[in-house]
């Protein structure tokens, strides 16, 4: 019986969630499988790994095949690696105190990396909001803008309306009391 380390699937259509399980190669994808070696949530940003490393390590030296994908997720987290140095203390290359420090050394490194991109994601979301917030507060002063010069537009026209009603009830005066003049003045005549 051929073994794989493959990815089930779990979650809805659309947010997909995956166990990491060590299968037998001729059971369908989300079938019957022989352990449960952790889970993979890919709809996070960086992607939420839960992995039994030691599990895994297990699986791998009994002659486990890893698929692409969970090959890439368990080197991600460090079981290739310890798979590796497995074999360098079985072959007596290493001691195990030896491989232990380099397994530590590796995983100390790979959570700096793993921290600093987070603080980098973190920053850029916050510095996207900020820009985002500068952009409404220029547009929504360009807005403000635009009503008062709306505004000072329509005090200009009310002014010049009634300037012109004044101006036209001057006249319409004006034209009443030349009539009046000229009534009178035939009236004398």
């Amino acid at each position: 019986m051929s073994v794989k380390i493959r990815l089930q699937r779990h979650g809805k259509k659309g947010k997909p969630f995956y166990w990491i399980v060590a299968a037998d190669a001729r059971s369908k994808r989300d079938g019957r499988y022989l352990e449960k070696l952790g889970t993979y949530d890919p709809n996070k940003n960086p992607a939420i790994i839960n992995l039994d490393i030691d599990g895994a390590v297990k699986w791998l030296q009994n002659g486990a095949q890893p698929t692409d994908t969970a090959r890439a997720i368990l080197s991600y987290k460090g079981a290739m690696l310890k798979n590796h140095l497995a074999g360098g203390v079985a072959k007596g290359a290493l001691t195990e105190e030896e491989a232990e420090k380099k397994f530590q050394a590796w995983l100390d490194e790979k959570a700096g990396k793993v921290t600093s991109k987070e603080e980098s994601l973190a920053k850029a979301k916050a510095d996207a909001k900020a820009k985002a917030l500068e952009a409404e507060k220029a547009v929504n002063a360009a807005r403000t803008a635009v009503e008062v010069e709306e505004e000072v537009v329509e005090e200009a026209a009310e002014e010049s309306a009634e300037e012109a009603v004044a101006e036209v009830e001057a006249t319409e005066e004006a034209a009443a009391e030349t009539t009046e003049e000229e009534t009178k003045e035939e009236a004398a005549e």
